[in-house]
Formats: structure tokens, sequence, C-alpha cells
């Protein structure tokens, strides 16, 4: 079975990832607008009717941002916790409050669709609600952990499972520490409920790299407090330093802010 993986979006200004086969598929996040979501799909040759799904994170606005539309215009499932779910139905940037697509998700307790086994989890963010999400579709296990403060007992072992993984490098400390927010920003973004930084990302991945990793994407970028050349160095230099040769061992993917990624296909 072929496995397709697509980032739509990765960045504060809007996240959404699309994970599917060759005939049907779903979206992780829906933090654009819902008619980006239409053309970049199209452009990669992917219908509207093909989305079985969508499965939210968490309810800041750079990752709901259509989910009104998605659920109840195009009639598509939205799965998130019940308190992701309250969110949402109190967010000023949702328009179409959710109701006939509302479906709950417990954390940490696996479900079935079509081909794939989902399972979300707890991750450490200063939203209502937050949560990572473990795919494994036809033997391939995929984990997601777009926005976390830091790396728990609970995130890594869903880490450890994945042989694809998107996970946070939001900023570089010294870019942060030295750049235009105001204090109280920073002191949330550097927290433990806030965001991971290139050399949190670039630590915990050399310290717990293991054979069954492929791939990494970088995500979440910011705009303000990062690089991608610079989060893709400061991981790949980490990972180096203790033997591991990106290239060779994983391959390590900086994904873009506002525009798509290419189509991984995954056989």
């Amino acid at each position: 079975m072929k496995i397709k993986f697509i980032s739509l979006a990765s960045g504060s200004s809007g996240n959404c990832y699309y994970l599917g086969t060759d005939t049907y598929g779903i979206l992780i996040d829906a933090g654009i607008s819902i008619r980006t979501i239409k053309k970049r799909l199209s452009e990669f040759g992917i219908p509207m009717e093909s989305i079985y799904a969508v499965f939210i994170t968490h309810d800041h606005a750079d990752h709901i941002k259509a989910v009104g539309h998605l659920g109840e215009k195009l009639h598509i499932p939205i799965y998130a916790t019940q308190m992701v779910h309250r969110g949402i139905n109190h967010s000023y940037c949702v328009t179409e409050r959710l109701s006939s697509s509302v479906r709950y998700l417990e954390k940490e307790t696996p479900m079935t669709l079509k081909d794939f086994q989902i399972e979300s989890f707890e991750v450490p963010h200063d939203a209502t609600d937050n949560v990572g999400y473990c795919i494994e579709i036809d033997g391939k296990v995929f984990s997601f952990l777009t926005d976390l403060g830091e790396i728990t007992p609970t995130a890594a072992r869903y880490i450890d499972k994945a042989n694809y993984l998107i996970l946070e490098a939001n900023y570089d400390k010294e870019m942060l520490r030295n750049g235009v927010y105001p204090p109280y920003l920073k002191e949330r973004i550097m927290s433990r409920i806030g965001h991971m930084s290139n050399e949190d990302t670039a630590n915990f991945l050399s310290e717990h790299f293991n054979d069954r990793l492929r791939y990494v994407w970088l995500c979440h970028l910011s705009k303000d407090n990062n690089h991608p050349e610079l989060a893709y160095k400061t991981v790949e230099m980490k990972l180096k330093s203790k033997g591991i040769i990106v290239g060779k061992d994983l391959q390590v993917v900086t994904l873009k802010r506002n525009t798509p990624s290419e189509m991984y296909v995954l056989e």
C-alpha cells in the first residue's frame, strides 16, 4: 500500500497535514482557510470527497480555522477530545459551530478508521487540552507532535514507536532571547507548556534514536525566532555528534510555514 504524507502548512499562521492512501485520507489539524485546503489538495490530485475525517490536536486558532466548514458544510467528522471540542465551539475563529460532525476521542484509546489505527495521547501545551497522534497504517507508524513545551515520558513512548515522526522545532534559543518579543511571551514560549526549541528537539532525537525511525519532519517553525536552515543544522550536527548520519541513517526535513511540502509517497 502506498502511503502519502503532505504538510499543507506548518507554523503559527496555520497548520494542516494530510495522510492518506491512493483512495482516501485524513487531515491532522485544519488551521488554514478552507479555500487554501481545497486548493492545495487539488494541486496534488486529492479531492475533498476523499477526506474521511479531521483529527484536531488542540483548540488554538492556527489549528482549527477551517473545522466549522469541514465539519458542518462538508459533513466530515471532526475528531478531538471532549475538552478540545468545547474549546473549538468557544473559539472566536470558528464561524460554524460544530454539532453533527462532532466525534469524541479518549486519550490512549485506539480507534480504527478503515486502514488507519489512530491513538491520541497527552502533550504539554497551554491550550484547553492537547494531544499528539500516533497513526499506524499498513505497518507504518506516524507520530505527530506539533505543539509541546517538553517531551514527557508519555510523548517519548509514542515517539519511540514511530517510523515517521512529525516533531516541533519552534525556535532557536538565542534568537528568541535576543528578539523583540515581550518578556511574558518569551517566558511562555520557553515554558514547559510552550514550545520546543531546535536544541531541545535535537538533544532528544540524538539521545533516543532507534533504527525504526526513517524520517523526521521538523514542524511549526517560528517566523521570527527560527530559520529552516538553522533548525536543520542544529538537528543534523547533534545527531552527527552521536554517530547518526542524516541522509544515511534517517532523513530530516524542515516543513515550510505557508507553502506545502512535496508529497512523500512511502511504500
